[in-house]
This record gives C-alpha cells, structure tokens and sequence, in this order.
C-alpha cells in the first residue's frame, strides 16, 4: 500500500542504482516509529549522515500489531510515515508487511544498514545478518540518547495511578501452571491481576489458557539462536512489553529460553521461576530424567529468583516430593505437578506484597 508518503521498494532498489552511478550511497534502516521521540532523531540524523539518501524501512500496522501485542500500533503507517517525511534527515519511507526487514534489504540492496545501539553486528538475527555478509552492505552501528527510548516512553504511559497490581506469565508449553496462577488471581488468592501471557511458541497451550481467561496474549518470535537463547531483538521486544503493559512481577512457567538483558535490569528481583528438583541439584534441562536415573529417593520443587546464571538464583521455597519404588518419569512429573500448582500461586502473592510494601 502506497500513498503521497509511502515509496514502493522498487522505486528506492531503481534510486540505489541512480546512486551508485553517480558515485552516491543509499543508507536504509528500519523499525516501527510508532512512538517518535528525541532519540529516534538524533538516531536519524546520524544515519542519514552516512550517506546521501536515507531510507526508513517501516513496519506495516499488521506487522507492529503482530510484534506488538493488539493494541499497537498508536499511529496508523500514513501517519507515522508522514511523521519520518517531516523530518529533515528522512528522505523516503518504504513499507513491509513482514515481521522482518530481510526482503527489504535483499530488494533495495543498501550500500549502508544502521541499527541501534542496543543491538551488536553478532545479535541481528542469523538470515538478516547472513543477508547483509553476502550483499557486502556496511553495517553501522549507531548510538542511543541515554534515558531515550521507547521503553521510558512506555514507562510514562504506563503509570498506574489506582495501584493495581498486575503480573505477566512467561512461558513454552502446555501451560498447566499458567492455569493454575491464573485461578488463583480470579479467585483472589492472588492479590493482582494477570495482565499478560507470553510465549516463545505459537502454539502453545500457554497463550490457549490465557486466551481461556481473557488475558491479552501475545506470540515473541524467538528468532535463530541455538541453545535456548533468545535473540537480543527478541528479549528488547519481551521488555517493551512487559513495561508498556505495566508489569510489577514476571512469572515464569515451563519457559525453555534462557532470561537476560535488558530484562533481567528492568525487572531486577521481580522474575520468578519454578525448577522440578531441589535446587543447587540437578539445575537446567531433564532434571526429573536425570534423578530417576540416579535413584534418588526424593526430589522436589524449587521456586526462585531470576538471575543471569542458570537456576542459580536466590531461593524462595522448596517442597520435597518423594520418589516411590519403580516410579516412571510420567508418574513422578504427575506428582511435582501437583505440588507446582499449590505452591506457586501462594509464593507469587507472597512476592507481589512484598514489592507493594
């Protein structure tokens, strides 16, 4: 869809190749804009430096509502493009449907690509990354305005005056303590609303539970990184999320990725985790596999703190489960379930008075 400030990308792949003639350098950059503010400028105004033309690849309104969440965009594409088009140091606008900007890229063919600096050349996404090696496009990296971001712009927006208390569900699976959490709120043993469930897996039983209870749901694309990482894309995206949703404790439930910056920061001592054994034992992945293995009478439950490491923050509550004669895994994950359910519902109403005082 194009209007009087919408471009068609081959009009600016045609103007990269006018450039490139005369000795001249398209710069392309992309992102939502959705809320303009001093740091997206001086963002601008250094990419458009770098060359002569520069052009904002823009987020279509289905692709920023599917990024997100379904009450995004605030402006629709007309009008944040014609907010870019008023600024001195933005020449085109193009559009894109897509959740990434690589057709963008590999069509227009920029002799320059900016991003911002809270990503790194390493932390693109592989295809984008891979991409841009093999176009042999410059890749910049510019600065960001300390205290400038959309993230402390959300953090305004999101004020919450009455005080309601509100908690987000993270997590990768079936979502059976996501259910249980969010009976616990309904019927009050909760003292907070569940105000979000997120996960990493389209279709998980996760966004079905929230869905079940009316929640806003929202999918993160996880993007390509081996071992359980999250990219850093991702985990800015899971951030801006949680602030603009006005979050005061993150619950994790059967979340398989690995939690850091800039969430962990922003939500210091406010991420919660459940691990199926009696942590420091068996931390990480196949722990109820792993104890059954090695016959061990007993395992348990551990809910914890968030920290960078791997199931090695603070704990907050253990309950041991006993291990019967001849268990199968089936059998006992049956039984840690069970005390999951009870357990963590009463420890995240422990955790949200204490971060109201």
């Amino acid at each position: 869809m194009a209007d009087r400030y919408i471009s068609t990308v081959k009009e600016m792949a045609d103007l990269r190749e006018r450039l490139e003639s005369e000795g001249g350098r398209l710069v392309l950059t992309n992102g939502a804009f959705d809320l303009l503010h001093v740091g997206h400028v001086r963002y601008l105004n250094e990419a458009a430096s770098l060359g002569d033309h520069l052009v904002v690849a823009m987020n279509s309104d289905a692709s920023v509502r599917e990024l997100k969440g379904p009450g995004r965009p605030i402006n629709s594409a007309e009008e944040r493009a014609e907010m870019l088009c008023a600024l001195e140091a933005v020449d085109s606008v193009v559009e894109f449907d897509s959740l990434r900007a690589t057709a963008v890229i590999e069509a227009i063919n920029p002799h320059v690509y900016t991003k911002g600096g809270d990503y790194t050349v390493e932390s693109l996404i592989d295809e984008e990354r891979e991409l841009l090696q093999r176009l042999g496009t410059e890749v910049r990296i510019l600065s960001l305005v300390p205290g400038k971001s959309t993230s402390s712009t959300l953090i305004k927006l999101s004020e919450n005056p009455q005080g309601e208390r509100r908690i987000a569900i993270i997590g990768s699976g079936e979502g059976t303590n996501a259910r249980a959490i969010l009976r616990a709120a309904e019927d009050g043993r909760i003292d907070a609303k569940v105000a979000l469930v997120i996960s990493d897996c389209a279709d998980s039983g996760m966004l079905s539970a929230g869905e079940e209870y009316a929640v806003p749901t929202l999918h993160i694309y996880p993007g390509t990184e081996k071992g359980g990482h999250l990219t850093d894309a991702s985990l800015k995206e899971i951030t801006d999320r949680m602030v603009a949703a006005g979050i005061d404790l993150i619950v994790l439930a059967g979340f398989m990725r690995i939690v850091r910056e800039p969430l962990l920061s922003a939500f210091e001592g406010r991420i919660l985790n459940l691990h199926p054994s009696l942590l420091p034992d068996y931390p990480g992945l196949n722990p109820v596999a792993r104890v059954l293995k090695e016959g061990r009478p007993e395992t348990g439950v551990t809910i914890h703190l968030v920290d960078a490491g791997v199931d090695t923050g603070e704990i907050l509550r253990q309950e041991t489960v006993p291990i019967s004669h001849g268990e199968s895994e089936a059998s006992l994950l049956e039984k840690i379930h069970a005390v999951e359910h009870r357990i963590y519902p009463e420890v995240i109403a422990e955790r949200v008075k204490m971060i109201h005082g």
